[in-house]
């Protein structure tokens, strides 16, 4: 190891073999399955896989996406700075899989549709429809410019690239083989790129424990350092992360993403059947698991190492987001190689969830706003589609420039996904559950919640939460052996260096101490109430729904796990003509007879859920 206060080592030759062997790999992935469906010209094909792939690659994809760079780089910062409170996401992560695996999923999937959004369109009506798919292309394009831009600022940190190369190569790399091979690409580059980032956590963990001599170690200093905050049960909800924030609030923020997100249901209903896409979602719980114990442990070993020196204070980096790239660097850059897999980790990261973000804005934008208004060829709506992609690719390269104004990589992108996904959660959920909801009210819900939560998520920007309720650790410079002075690592000089330097205004209102200071984790589940609450009350004031709702809409008890358990005699009757109804539908969905959109030839014979609620 480095001694600190010394410039930190740089890329060897064997570090760019193996970054740049990374990229070939992934390119290689998307012109392979090209090659393999030049003859497939469908669209289905290339957005879905043809509806025939399978759970274990499936849930890989499904977990590399949203456990990206941003987890690679922010989570063992988070550690460091407040403690390894965050793998109580992982019941978070149960709770999830079990809710989309059991609820959203199986409606999804027997209605065969290839957009989450169409759903909107089948229950509410087509501005339903619309504005989900608008709110959806927004929060996708700013998650992605997020994590583009993580990755940059690892390579910018470790190895002195030009930030703007490194943000439009990554790009590029992602739009190529996206738009080359379609999903089946997507999913088996994040296959791939999985391992990577796996392989980059375990080489930071393994070498941690041969300098500190063993993991207890690790853990025993961790220990008296106060890292190991598992259990905190303060109500508080102002309080940053405590246990009721991050089962309650995550639980939320991740249905979200796993259970109405275009990006992850895209995946799992391409599987060959409902049997495979529940496993994948299971699987995947477990990916996400391994993950975040891979994170939390590689935090508790750059704070052992670092736990009388911090690099934060003795100005070696200049924000937490900083601090793995630097660790790296300082006491693995001896082994060339290595290096250079953190850094292809933190780059696998950012090439599966930026390839999984372009598939999926282009297939909302096919099957929400082109295909309802123009009679296209399948051939041109291929082509179509892979122009999107390379669009999309491009519009995310841009929006990676605003990243730097946003905070912190972890938490910035958590609060996207509250000030938007909450909203759309309750969108979804209030026409799931209430058969009178009609879409004024959804409609009403969704402005009130997303107003609010824009209200509280960029108050919570401007006026960061006092640190009495983020409650960082302590940290000491007490065993530096060298001056504080400026930084005097690879990183070169720039605004765009971190993105945690967040000047906060000189005047604080009162405001910012309560509302503004409200957990993000809880915006989430904020949105989603106001959205039911709101929903509710303007659709009893509104003559509520003026059409009856097909059950196949709606969470009923058929769709849970535990139905057939627990029902009586009538009840397993009644599921039996059910499932002989619907029984080719579920078994095979490539093969679901029931769909055809709404907008081209539909009839009611052939789909009553469709001709009876699409206004």
């Amino acid at each position: 190891m480095s001694i600190p206060g010394q410039p930190v080592a740089q890329f060897s030759t064997w570090d760019y073999v193996v970054f740049i062997l990374m990229l070939l790999v992934s390119v290689v992935i998307g012109v392979y399955h090209a090659i393999k469906a030049r003859r497939q010209q469908s669209n289905q094909q290339f957005l879905l896989g043809g509806r025939e792939m399978r759970a274990l690659p499936v849930a890989m994809s499904l977990t590399a996406s949203f456990m990206s760079a941003v987890t690679v780089i922010g989570t063992p910062s988070e550690v460091y700075r407040y403690g390894a409170i965050f793998l109580i996401f992982c019941i978070s992560y149960t709770i999830v899989a079990i809710a989309s695996a059991e609820i959203f999923l199986p409606i999804f999937y027997r209605l065969n549709i290839t957009s989450t959004y169409e759903y909107l369109g089948l229950r509410y009506n087509k501005a339903a429809r619309y504005i989900g798919t608008f709110l959806y292309i927004i929060l996708t394009v700013l998650y992605t410019g997020i994590v583009i831009y993580a990755p940059a600022l690892a390579l910018n940190q470790i190895t002195g690239f030009n930030l703007w190369g490194v943000l439009v190569a990554t790009g590029l790399v992602c739009t190529f083989y996206c738009t080359l091979g379609g999903l089946k690409a997507v999913v088996w580059t994040d296959v791939f790129q999985m391992l990577i980032m796996i392989s980059g956590f375990l080489a930071v963990i393994i070498r941690g424990s041969v300098v500190q001599g063993g993991f207890q170690r690790i853990w025993n200093i961790s220990r008296e350092g106060g890292r190991l905050n598992f259990w905190d049960f303060d109500p508080d909800p102002l309080r940053r992360h405590t246990f009721w924030t991050i089962v309650v609030g995550g639980s939320f923020m991740w249905t979200a993403i796993y259970g109405i997100n275009q990006s992850q249901v895209q995946r799992y209903l391409a599987c060959r059947s409902m049997f495979e896409a529940k496993l994948s979602l299971y699987l995947n719980m477990v990916g996400l698991w391994l993950t975040a114990v891979c994170a939390v442990l590689s935090g508790l070993t750059m704070y052992s190492i670092y736990y009388r020196c911090d690099p934060i204070t003795a100005k070696q980096v200049r924000a937490a987001d900083q601090l793995l790239p630097y660790l790296v660097m300082d006491f693995l850059g001896e082994y060339p190689g290595v290096p250079g897999l953190f850094v292809a980790a933190a780059y696998s990261g950012t090439l599966s969830t930026v390839s999984s973000s372009i598939n999926a804005l282009a297939a909302v934008t096919v099957e929400d706003i082109l295909k309802p208004n123009f009679t296209l060829s399948e051939k041109k709506l291929t082509w179509i589609t892979k122009g999107l992609s390379l669009m999309f690719g491009v519009i995310c390269i841009g929006m990676a420039a605003l990243s730097s104004l946003m905070g912190g990589v972890l938490q910035a992108a958590l609060t996207i996904f509250g000030v938007i996904g909450g909203p759309l959660l309750g969108f979804f959920l209030l026409g799931m559950i209430f058969p009178c909801a009609n879409s004024t009210g959804a409609i009403s819900g969704l402005v009130v919640s997303f107003v609010v939560t824009l209200w509280a998520g960029i108050g919570g920007q401007v006026y960061p939460p006092l640190d009495d309720k983020t409650r960082p650790l302590p940290v000491s410079i007490e065993g530096c052996l060298f001056n504080v002075t400026e930084p005097t690592g690879t990183a070169t000089v720039s605004t765009w260096t971190t993105m945690s330097q967040v000047t906060e205004p000189d005047f604080r209102p009162g405001i910012a101490n309560t509302w503004y200071s409200l957990s993000y984790l809880y915006l989430s589940p904020l949105a989603t109430l106001i959205v039911l609450i709101i929903g509710l009350i303007v659709s009893f004031l509104t003559g509520k729904s003026k059409q009856e709702v097909d059950e196949g809409l709606l969470i009923t008890r058929k769709s849970l796990v535990c139905f057939s358990y627990f029902a009586n005699k009538d009840d397993h009757s009644e599921v039996k003509d059910v499932t002989e109804k619907t029984q080719k539908t579920e078994d095979k969905g490539q093969e679901n007879p029931a769909f055809s959109h709404p907008e081209v030839n539909c009839s009611e014979k052939q789909n009553p859920i469709l001709s009876t609620t699409y206004l």
